[in-house]
Formats: structure tokens, sequence, C-alpha cells
């Protein structure tokens, strides 16, 4: 990953790598005005040079944003600073659900309560959130 630990994006103090994917590198940062620990999803240069990974990053920020629900974390802001575009979201502490899943997969219900799993894919479909929209990282 592309950030160390204790360098600055904006305000925000970066800590310890979360993870990355196609749409980018996570990180745990601290919010010094707030006075809280965040996840700081940063967009690669190499990515943002593209407009249309630039925009469905936008967009995933957007259809994440106009979801809330206890069970998704919650984004707080799309920023860009020191010529980077990142999002600063919820950060909860614990693994992510593609942690706890073993090779091959299991059935959701044997993860998460069958309610939860019925509440999460109701309340996704009433705002008409795609499928990269809502990942096994951004389930609580």
């Amino acid at each position: 990953m592309g950030l160390s630990a204790g360098a600055r994006l904006g305000v925000y103090e970066i800590g310890s790598p979360l993870g990355a994917g196609g749409m980018g590198e996570v990180y745990r940062a601290r919010d010094p005005r707030l006075k809280r620990d965040i996840a700081l999803k940063v967009l690669p240069e190499t990515t943002a040079a593209d407009p249309d990974r630039r925009a469905r990053f936008e967009r995933e920020a957007q259809s994440i944003a106009a979801l809330s629900h206890p069970n998704i974390v919650t984004i707080y802001s799309v920023e860009e600073g020191d010529g980077v575009l990142f999002l600063t979201m919820e950060y909860v502490e614990g693994k992510p659900l593609s942690d706890l899943i073993v090779k091959g997969g299991l059935p959701l219900t044997q993860i998460l309560s069958p309610a939860v799993c019925t509440d999460i894919l109701h309340f996704s479909a009433r705002v008409v959130v795609t499928a990269p929209d809502l990942l096994d990282r951004k389930l609580l």
C-alpha cells in the first residue's frame, strides 16, 4: 500500500493499512478534529487518472452514503487532498466478513443471523444498491 503510518492526508493522520482492492486502499486513520478513528479509502493515483474509475469511486461513495443501516458502514465524506481522491467512513473494530468465511464459502445465514441477512438484503433492495456497492467489508 502507498501511505505510511504517521503520514498525513489532508487533516487525517494515517495509521495502519486495513486492506486493498480494485477501487482503492483502505487505512485506519485518525480524525483530529473529531478525535475519532476512521477508515480512509484512497483511490490510487494511477486509477484516479482514469475519469471512468474516478466517477465509479464517487458513485460508490454516493451509493453507500445513501444508506442508513446499523449493519452497513457510514460514509462521512469524499475529499481531495494533496492531489489524492479519498473518502472517509466509519471505522469498526473487528474482522471483515471475508475473513470469517471459509474457502469455498458458506451460506450467509451460517455467518450472520437469518434476520440480519434478510434485513440487509431487503433494505438494500429498497434503495436500489447494486452488487459492487454492497461488499462484505461494508457489512457489520
